[in-house]
């Protein structure tokens, strides 16, 4: 039978793929990290000596575990002040699969019912067979099949059909923070696509639009009366921007001198122009990047 310390490293050695495997389903870290935990109590009370592959009894636990949590938070979502966001995580600059863990594609599987995400991320990106996941899931094989078409399609109706290289991303984000913090409206208008959307995070906690703010112009102006005015008590000078890697991806993070303040995500288009902006600012989902804490969401 294998003992505890060993049992320990072995949970250990999967950690990260099970966050990566939580945080997909979720969307948030905190609660990511506490569908590991979980996971971590259910293999300590385990028969590991009955377990042939720890790392897939491991991804499945912790996926049945999250899947759990969701159902949950999906009911409290609905009646979530304005737009829900997911939660950004730091990652690495070169993080492997980014776009499997991007902002845009995190925000189109909050459209999916719990099961179809839960069954989207074990077989979209760490590759489950069915039998597999019919089990994580607790249904037959047959409805995870249909689940699953059900996921593809709709994401693949819904996700940005074109993803900027990272120099392109990272040009055109620092060209934006720029135009931004010096509150140049014609220099965002030269960098916003015409139909660009802005999406605002606040949950009802700071001051954020309650509604998607649409268009080159009104985006425009929003970004650069940010750059004018106060927010939440803090000055635009005693305000700090500074581009980082948000899930794969460079993005800004607006800090106040004991505080993160907000993220800022940006979708470019293929004329390099951005498509989307994704702002978060409910203080309560800017933990995980104020902890300044590296997550490697590599699916493999």
């Amino acid at each position: 039978m294998t003992g505890p310390t060993t049992g320990q490293q072995v949970f250990e050695q999967h950690r990260g793929l099970l966050f990566s495997v939580a945080y997909r389903v979720l969307g948030t870290a905190a609660d990511a990290e506490d569908a590991v935990q979980d996971a971590w109590l259910r293999w300590t009370a385990a028969d590991r000596s009955a377990v042939a592959d720890p790392k897939a009894y491991l991804a499945r636990t912790t996926a049945n575990l999250a899947l759990e949590k969701l159902r949950s938070a999906h009911v409290r979502r609905e009646s979530y002040v304005g737009p829900w966001l997911p939660e950004p995580v730091l990652t690495r600059e070169e993080a492997p699969d980014a776009d499997t863990v991007s902002v845009a594609l995190l925000v189109v599987l909050e459209t999916l019912s719990p099961l179809e995400r839960a069954v989207f991320v074990l077989r979209e990106v760490f590759a489950f067979e069915y039998a597999e996941i019919a089990e994580a899931v607790a249904r037959s094989e047959a409805a995870v099949r249909q689940a699953a078409h059900r996921a593809r399609e709709h994401v693949r109706a819904r996700r940005p059909r074109f993803t900027a290289d990272r120099a392109v991303q990272r040009d055109v984000t620092e060209r934006f923070l720029a135009a931004a913090g010096g509150g140049d409206i014609n220099a965002l208008m030269d960098l916003l696509s015409p139909d660009v959307a802005l999406w605002t995070d606040g949950g009802g906690k700071v001051r954020q639009a309650l509604k998607p703010v649409l268009g080159a112009e009104r985006v425009a102006a929003w970004f650069a009366g940010v750059a004018r005015r106060p927010y939440e008590g803090v000055a635009p000078e005693e305000m700090s921007v500074g581009v980082v890697t948000l899930n794969g991806a460079p993005a800004l993070v607006f800090r106040a001198p004991d505080r993160v303040l907000a993220t800022v995500s940006l979708d470019v288009g293929p004329d390099g122009r951005i498509t989307a902006l994704h702002n978060l600012a409910n203080p309560d989902k800017l933990t995980a990047v104020a902890s300044g804490v590296l997550h490697d969401l590599d699916p493999a």
